[in-house]
């Protein structure tokens, strides 16, 4: 339909017209921008073809065509559909839908903040009152941006609370969003005379040499409930975040459930992100049926040209912000862990799984050299979830036989970042001090 759009030719036939190079990439990059497309439109009939042999060996082996949803997309041409508008359980694709509300919410460079305060008087490495803190909604703060938040307050000379921990706002710590558990993290956290076998597990994957923290809380975890006031504060420090990007990109390469559900939360519930994914993927709000914002449950069901038209919002999105969606989500044959780990996904694939007990989908961008950039998605309903996960890797390896292997990796989906996890250093880097007391300051001995 579109091979007078083939990347490659176009680029050579531009070239050879002597049109600039900025011009030349510029329509590239409209060759690799999908419209939305209905299943009506006719599909191209070799992708067709193949599309049916899958879904013929699924029927072989007693799965239901119609529980099947297939979605392939090359710019503005429908290559292949099977069910492409009907929502169906979509699993962890629906936090695809999270990171697009997310960032069209607040930007790929928000940072969360988390404020400490002193509810009394400094002296002498001693602080008599208690340590608050001020949750704003992390959902990324582990044992690592602890250790920091503890040697900061080494480093300001404090090594005693003889007050209580105060929790107040928004606070988690290692994906727990209960306030007085994650505050009890925190307390252990903060004194390395105290830490558990995991805490010092953390610890050792460290960087050589990076400090122990030593803040000895007297008192117990205690929880203002809401955002409630805590009478005359001193604030010490604010921690940020790493950029929403980057929980994003860790959020999706693990599926971590917690971190979407802890956004979805924040951007106001599932229903509101579904309303606006829906609206920023230009698709309808009946092709997104969401019940959380993490994806557990059959409930939450999204349709294959959904899932691929929400890759596509977030690609024109993050490219104003010099970022790719290979910023946010796993890359094959780049990204050697989490869902993707043991997957034969084409190499420079970016994707998200999904998985439940009788679902398995995947969704995202495949590179090739005669197509350019194909936006697909695939779920498959039935309980042998390793053979489907195969047989997707399968799929999409035949389209990448069929129209070759994009080499290089196109530059409108490579990465343009390194990935950032929690680490000494760079939290450490993430405290801003605020209040600076009146005593010596250096680790404690």
């Amino acid at each position: 339909m579109l091979d007078l759009f083939n990347s490659t030719l176009t680029s050579v036939w531009l070239t050879m017209a002597g049109v600039p190079d900025s011009l030349n990439s510029a329509v590239t990059v409209l060759q690799n921008t999908p419209w939305l497309v209905t299943p009506g439109e006719e599909a191209d009939p070799d992708t067709e073809a193949i599309a049916q042999r899958y879904l013929k060996e699924l029927a072989n082996k007693g799965l239901l065509t119609n529980a099947q949803g297939v979605w392939l997309q090359a710019g503005p041409a429908l290559l292949a559909s099977n069910q492409g508008t009907t929502p169906l359980p979509a699993a962890s694709l629906t936090k695809v839908a999270t990171s697009l509300v997310s960032l069209a919410t607040w930007g790929p460079n928000h940072r969360f903040e988390t404020l400490v305060s002193a509810s009394g008087p400094i002296q002498q490495g001693t602080l008599y009152g208690d340590l608050v803190i001020q949750g704003g909604g992390d959902p990324l703060f582990v044992w690592e941006e602890a250790f920091a938040l503890g040697n900061t307050l080494n480093r300001m000379g404090i090594k005693r609370v003889m007050g209580n921990l105060v929790i107040v706002g928004n606070f988690a710590m290692n994906f727990e969003v209960k306030p007085d558990k994650a505050g009890e993290l925190l307390r252990e956290a903060l004194n390395s005379e105290s830490w558990s076998e995991e805490a010092s597990y953390q610890y050792q994957q460290l960087p050589a040499g990076t400090a122990k923290p030593k803040v000895a809380i007297a008192g117990t975890v205690q929880v203002v409930p809401g955002n409630g006031v805590v009478g005359n504060l001193t604030p010490l420090l604010r921690h940020y975040s790493l950029p929403l990007s980057q929980i994003l990109k860790n959020m999706n390469i693990y599926s971590n459930n917690v971190i979407s559900q802890s956004l979805a939360d924040l951007l106001g519930g599932h229903q509101v992100v579904a309303q606006k994914a829906a609206e920023l993927s230009g698709v309808p709000v009946s092709e997104i049926l969401l019940a959380n914002g993490s994806g557990l449950g059959v409930e939450n069901r999204i349709s294959p040209r959904a899932a691929a038209m929400m890759f596509v919002a977030i690609q024109r999105y993050v490219e104003e912000h010099n970022l790719t969606i290979a910023d946010l989500f796993p890359i094959s044959g780049r990204d050697h862990h989490g869902t993707i780990e043991d997957r034969k996904i084409p190499t420079a694939s970016v994707v998200k799984t999904g998985t439940l007990n009788d679902v398995s989908a995947l969704a995202g961008v495949l590179p090739t050299r005669d197509r350019g950039l194909i936006w697909f998605t695939i779920i498959n309903r039935g309980t042998d979830l390793e053979d489907l996960r195969q047989q997707q890797d399968s799929l999409l390896q035949r389209l990448t036989t069929r129209w070759g292997t994009a080499q290089p990796t196109p530059t409108a989906i490579a990465p343009r970042q390194p990935l950032q996890t929690a680490n000494s250093v760079s939290s450490e880097n993430r405290n801003e001090i605020l209040y600076q007391p009146a005593v010596e300051v250096g680790n404690p001995q």
